[in-house]
């Protein structure tokens, strides 16, 4: 395994499997303009990267995933007006979910402890999410007088249903990494010493399968899933001919058809 050199966002590899460390501890994995644009980074080199086959997306230490946007840099922006809050923040913040959320290779969110406002927005927008058993999730940003802004007030409702999600926007209460699971907000609650262990059992699993095959599940369904049936079957046809078109569909089928039967 490889370390890549240490900022605010960290990268370590396993083979065909990138784990992606937002690195400010101290400040419980914020994310400020930097860590952002840093995580836009590694996801554009990651995408590029053929070798690279899945994601995993952590926060580093035992207590926070992220506590969410960096507080002082919101103020700055806004203190610089509306317009400025807009570009800096709310079109930065949605930049980086949609790009977790539209990933063609899976994005594992670990969430290894409190995943707050920004930091629970990421785990609505990855497609895959674990969580340690101590994790909790939460949407405080009604406490400073707006809405979530990093796309939680429209994906949360549309994952969990419109009155959960209510409840947590509107209350800004925490809910814990058990509740999170039961309404689906993440896949599976793990023990937190083997939380990543999890996710790169996962990972793996995901990634026996063909990398066209994997995108085109990730992008049928991450595309179609808010759009009417007619138009959501013409998406699923168009990423069947994707794969269809591909070497792996002609070898999977003739590795059916030839296996040893019991």
């Amino acid at each position: 395994m490889t370390v890549l050199p240490a900022r605010t966002v960290r990268l370590t590899r396993d083979g065909a499997i990138v784990t992606v460390i937002i690195d400010r501890e101290p400040k419980l994995n914020a994310l400020d303009y930097a860590t952002i644009d840093a995580l836009l980074e590694a996801f554009d080199e990651l995408e590029a990267d053929d070798l690279v086959r899945a994601v995993i997306l952590t926060g580093a230490g035992q207590r926070a995933f992220s506590a969410g946007a960096d507080i002082p840099a919101l103020a700055a922006s806004i203190a610089g007006g509306t317009k400025q809050a807009l570009r800096e923040f709310v079109r930065r913040g949605q930049g980086l979910t949609r790009r977790v959320e539209t990933f063609p290779k899976p994005v594992i969110a670990a969430v290894n402890g409190l995943a707050f406002g920004a930091g629970c927005e990421i785990v609505e927008a990855a497609p895959l999410a674990l969580a340690a058993d101590h994790a909790t999730f939460a949407k405080p940003e009604i406490r400073l007088g707006f809405p979530p802004p990093f796309g939680g007030s429209q994906r949360l409702p549309r994952h969990v249903g419109r009155k959960r999600a209510l409840e947590m926007i509107l209350t800004g209460e925490p809910v814990s990494a058990a509740r999170a699971a039961e309404i689906g907000l993440v896949n599976h609650v793990v023990p937190a010493d083997s939380l990543l262990a999890e996710a790169t059992g996962l990972a793996e699993h995901v990634i026996l399968h063909s990398a066209a095959a994997v995108t085109a599940c990730l992008s049928a369904v991450t595309r179609g899933i808010n759009l009417p049936i007619d138009e959501a079957l013409a998406v699923e046809a168009s990423w069947f001919a994707f794969a269809a078109s591909t070497g792996d569909v002609t070898a999977d089928l003739r590795r059916f058809l030839t296996r040893k039967r019991p």
